[in-house]
């Protein structure tokens, strides 16, 4: 008589009901469908765990098999009779929910696998009168990305995204947002199995570059240009920040490259942290086609003051 279902089962022929029982456990939590969607193969070998248990778990059953008085698939060999079918009534031999109470144990493992961690899907079993082991089971995680603006993503913002699968969701960005950051959205992922929970939605965030501000922990810095006569003589200037336009004072004397600290105008206070700075680095600009009068004024003015900025570097 041939193996076949033990080999499908991975146990030997006299393997105990134990045996059998622990064996198609282990194989169908790793075969279910709900836990390999689109996996044909998968699904296949699912369907014959369950037939292989369906059939040995039952003694009569895997008696009769074992006789060869049944095949795999429980239908009768010539070494059966209709004799044999006596007082069977109107139900047929083989139909039987042998089986399919440990189809509930091997739910509540993958519950509790998945209480653990998992992203795959939680399951657990709930028994209904007459179904043998109807089960419900959590839906599977989603993950996506999107992309925020800097000023977005460092002062938070209410964002409205389309998820691959169609759906419009409203998203709260939270200020101070890194780059690579994953939001997590409750309930938001794939739909769950038999009246179970949905799964969630992991977001992962981009942030696209801004063409004046650089973010260094929560300090922003950005570079500011000022003229000649300003850094010379020092000034009010209109300086851009995350947050709006400010104005700073730019001490007399000022040099391309001195840095000036604007308190409290970085990344915003949120969550028990700080609110950062912006850090702003002068850079002094000549006009791009200096004025004759400004020309005669350097020339009077270098003949009676030694001024060598490279001999200071030196020093």
């Amino acid at each position: 008589m041939a193996d076949e279902l033990y080999e499908v089962l991975g146990v030997s022929r006299d393997a105990s009901g134990d045996d059998i029982k622990k064996a198609y456990r282990k194989l169908a939590k790793k075969y279910h469908p709900d836990l390999n969607p689109g996996d044909k193969a998968a699904e296949e070998t699912f369907k014959k765990l369950q037939a292989a248990n369906n059939l040995l778990s039952d003694p009569e059953k895997r008696k009769q098999y074992d006789a060869g008085e049944i095949d795999a698939e429980g239908n009768e060999t010539q070494q059966r009779y209709y004799r044999d079918y006596a007082g069977a009534g109107g139900e047929h031999p083989y139909q039987s929910s042998a089986g399919y109470e440990d189809i509930s144990d091997i739910f509540s493992d993958l519950f509790r696998e998945h209480a653990r961690g998992g992203t795959q899907g939680r399951a657990r079993s709930d028994a209904q009168a007459g179904d043998g082991a109807a089960f419900r089971m959590r839906g599977g995680d989603a993950r996506y990305s999107i992309e925020v603006s800097f000023l977005e993503a460092v002062n938070g913002a209410k964002k409205r995204v389309t998820m691959p699968n169609g759906k419009v969701l409203d998203m709260s960005i939270p200020p101070g947002l890194h780059e690579g950051q994953v939001l997590r959205l409750r309930g938001q992922g794939m739909p769950g199995y038999g009246g179970g929970a949905s799964g969630d939605a992991y977001v992962e965030v981009h942030i696209t570059a801004h063409p004046e501000f650089r973010r260094h922990g929560n300090n922003i810095h950005t570079e500011l240009p000022i003229g000649l006569h300003e850094a010379v003589l020092g000034a009010k200037v209109r300086v851009p920040t995350v947050t709006g336009v400010v104005t700073m004072s730019v001490p007399a004397g000022s040099n391309s490259g001195d840095t000036l600290r604007l308190r409290g105008k970085g990344v915003p206070a949120s969550g028990g942290r700080s609110a950062g700075d912006q850090v702003v680095t002068l850079r002094v600009r000549l006009p791009k086609e200096p004025d004759a009068e400004l020309k005669s004024f350097l020339a009077e003015w270098a003949k009676t003051h030694s001024y060598d900025p490279r001999a200071e570097k030196k020093g």
